[in-house]
């Protein structure tokens, strides 16, 4: 129902109720909290209204919980404003000033955010934050800061496994493929990273490994990771029917195992042959 209500905002006036109270919620938010400064973005401007919202809500969030991860958000959610915004202040207006005035200035703060947001990352040598100066800001010292770490207990997570195996994964396919088996094996059963799912397959699949590829695109279908069709991954991967069958009894099993939180690299059999 929630899509079904933002598609319906998308393309009638912004008299209907859902629509305006949604707007209206956040304009209240605005106004009892000062602190948010939401007069440095294109308020009242009906460009950019998602990404803004939901920019201005997570502020809020972070207020509450200034943490690591929630600043890294922010700096996401406020590049992805600031994309609405390059495009958006290229659209020509009735009010050729100040309409498109609010929007570069709303451009010009959201870049300052970002820039205070990834300064604020730096004080604070976490293994996300040096993953996200890394990964994002192209920072080389936080990368050897990063993997510096490998092996210590601040990396024994599901997320810092998958960004260890980010870096090996052009350079050791084994390494890359004992960390993402054992970021599964660390994840939460409602948290599960289809990236890493999609990286097994794509992996397993560089190597020359049909089976393991075929078993670990199954499992993200069921993760909701976009595949070929039927008749594709027949054409695909050309096993008989007797061995398609096994294949997907095995990633039914791994599909089970990580929804029950229970997945050990042993849930798929050494041999596929």
């Amino acid at each position: 129902m929630k899509s079904i209500k933002i598609a319906i905002c998308l393309v009638v006036p912004i008299a209907l109720s859902g629509c305006f109270e949604n707007r209206r919620s956040t304009d209240k938010l605005c106004a009892e909290n000062p602190v948010l400064q939401c007069e440095r973005l294109n308020v009242g401007d009906g460009q950019c209204r998602l990404p803004r919202t939901d920019l201005i809500w997570h502020k809020y969030d972070a207020l509450k919980d200034p943490s690591i991860s929630n600043k890294i958000k922010q700096h996401t959610l406020t590049r992805e404003y600031r994309r609405c915004l390059e495009l958006a202040s290229q659209i020509q207006t009735i009010d050729q000033t100040e309409l498109k005035q609010k929007r570069v200035n709303a451009l010009v703060n959201a870049a300052d955010d970002m820039e205070r947001l990834v300064e604020e990352l730096k004080q604070n040598r976490t293994p996300e934050s040096l993953y996200f100066l890394w990964s994002q800001e192209g920072d080389h010292q936080a990368r050897r800061e990063f993997l510096q770490m490998e092996g210590q207990p601040e990396l024994e997570t599901a997320q810092m496994q998958y960004a260890l195996a980010t870096f090996y994964i052009t350079r050791d396919r084994e390494k890359t493929l004992k960390l993402l088996n054992h970021a599964l094996e660390l994840s939460e059963p409602d948290n599960v990273n289809v990236e890493v799912l999609k990286s097994l397959a794509s992996t397993y699949h560089g190597a020359g490994d049909r089976e393991r590829a075929y078993i670990w695109a199954m499992v993200g279908k069921e993760f909701n990771v976009p595949i070929a069709s039927e008749s594709e991954l027949a054409l695909m991967y050309g096993f008989d029917q007797d061995k398609f069958e096994r294949l997907d009894l095995i990633a039914e099993k791994v599909t089970d195992a990580l929804e029950e939180g229970q997945y050990t690299p042993h849930t798929i059999p050494d041999s596929l042959k």
